[in-house]
């Protein structure tokens, strides 16, 4: 019997790719469908062909059911600028790469369904065209969702910026947001970026249907306010959470030195610093770091990237491209003050192969969506390090509202997070008796995790509730 045919489409940044892809895969090999993914290219080398793209789109390791479709390339040059904020240059490379999509899709076959990423919106008007069924696949947080969603309300009620609100955003039937945690994308409305939000979020109700990165037992106050206060009633199509989506498996020819130094340490002994595909620091942050991690007197693997003071998110675009020499620019004598206790690997390691290895006892993430799920599934507390986007956003409620996640206290005013108070968290995690509780914590919801997943489980028949409409008569 021929399989049902659905295409699945990202937007740029490792980001939106993994989760999306690692869909795809749960697709093919366990829904029994035949997957088109379509892939958005540049004429450049650096954008959305990074070499971590490039690693997890090999065909030699993906189904046989899943099959890459590259959309003609984009012409960054032409359509960007050098002062494009982040989501700006995201958004228009992905818009201009949809001009190709009806023509695409109708070559490959109309599908029965397509799943866009969060920031495809644009794809709504086609799948009408082509009576596609739409469906958006929200990789975030299920407590940003809500707050994206009761954005869309406040933008035309609020006075001015949403940065200079007096008191913290109230979402319905949630938690507050605190209006320092705000993504940058949210508090200034006259910028581009605050523009493509607001355009994006504002369009999410026009999907069929929207997958959810989450699972029943992980933020369960915040999915009944969805599915049961009057506001998000009116405004959300159907929600099916399908969490955790994250990625299973990472080829890195380079991990034989980190993964043996990682299989001679003691259990839980070990903390992993690694601050997301695009995350950078600057070359004052690093250094505290550095100190912070040596004074800790933990064992340490490293994911180290060259320091920069133009942005947090300097990698974005070249994940693992980047030439990083760190005895360049880490404190003098560190690389040879800590060689018996911690690893440094720059620029790009398997963080999944690190994360389940039980000699890792604590990670400290940027706190984007997709690492703070590995952490979980591989049952890891956190130390919460935000850069960008919404991951704010997602510390606080990782450490805060789950409790999975400490945070390191920095002075108001403060840009640059001190050695001592850097030592102090890495310390609470991995000795202490707060640490314990957060460990504690972190496997129970692992526990839930892998029950959600199973035969069964409610992210398991979530998937299966829309599978069956898919192959349902036509």
């Amino acid at each position: 019997m021929k399989r049902q045919h659905v295409v699945v489409l990202p937007s740029l940044g490792l980001g939106h790719l993994i989760p999306l892809l690692e869909l795809s895969k749960r697709l093919v090999l366990h829904h029994d469908l035949q997957i088109s993914f379509l892939i958005i290219t540049t004429t450049t080398d650096n954008s959305s062909s990074s070499a971590a793209n490039g690693q997890l789109l090999q065909p030699s390791i993906l189904p046989p059911d899943l099959h890459l479709v590259h959309l003609p390339p984009v012409d960054v040059d032409k359509v960007t600028n050098s002062e494009m904020q982040l989501l700006t240059r995201v958004c228009t490379i992905t818009q201009e790469g949809l001009w190709s999509l009806k023509s695409v899709l109708i070559d490959i076959g109309i599908p029965k369904a397509l799943i866009v990423d969060l920031f495809c919106t644009q794809a709504f008007e086609v799948c009408r065209e082509l009576s596609i069924p739409a469906y958006s696949f929200i990789t975030t947080s299920v407590s940003f969702f809500a707050f994206s969603l009761y954005f869309v309300e406040l933008d035309p009620t609020a006075e001015g910026d949403l940065a200079d609100l007096p008191e913290p955003i109230q979402v319905p039937g949630c938690g507050p947001v605190r209006i320092e945690d705000l993504l940058d994308q949210a508090r200034i409305r006259n910028s581009d970026q605050y523009k493509w939000f607001l355009f994006h979020t504002n369009r999410w109700r026009l999907a069929d249907g929207l997958f959810l990165n989450s699972w029943e037992d992980f933020e369960p106050i915040t999915l009944q306010a969805i599915r049961e206060n009057p506001f998000f009633k009116s405004v959300t199509p159907p929600i099916y959470p399908i969490g955790p989506v994250i990625k299973q498996e990472e080829p890195d020819e380079s991990a034989t030195e980190y993964m043996s130094w990682l299989d001679k340490q003691s259990p839980d002994s070990v903390v992993l610093v690694v601050l997301g595909s695009g995350g950078t620091l600057s070359g004052e942050q690093i250094i505290e770091l550095a100190w912070g991690l040596e004074l800790s007197r933990q064992r340490f693997i490293w994911v180290v990237r060259k320091p920069t003071e133009a942005s947090s998110s300097g990698t974005f675009f070249n994940v693992g491209s980047d030439t990083n020499s760190p005895e360049e620019y880490l404190p003098a004598g560190f690389l040879e003050r800590t060689g018996k206790v911690g690893v440094v690997v720059p620029s790009w390691a398997s963080q999944v192969s690190v994360l389940r290895h039980p000699s890792t006892g604590g990670f400290m993430s940027h706190c984007g969506w997709n690492s703070a799920l590995e952490s979980i599934v591989h049952g890891v507390p956190m130390i919460a390090w935000p850069l960008y986007a919404e991951q704010k956003m997602n510390a606080t409620v990782l450490a805060e509202d789950i409790g999975v996640a400490v945070k390191p206290k920095v002075k108001a005013g403060q840009t640059v997070v001190g050695r001592e108070q850097i030592a102090r968290v890495i310390r609470m995690v991995m000795e202490g008796d707060e640490g314990d509780t957060i460990r504690r914590r972190v496997r129970e919801l692992k526990e839930t995790a892998t029950k959600a997943l199973d035969a069964g489980g409610s992210s398991h028949d979530s998937v299966c509730r829309v599978v069956e409409e898919w192959k349902g008569p036509s």
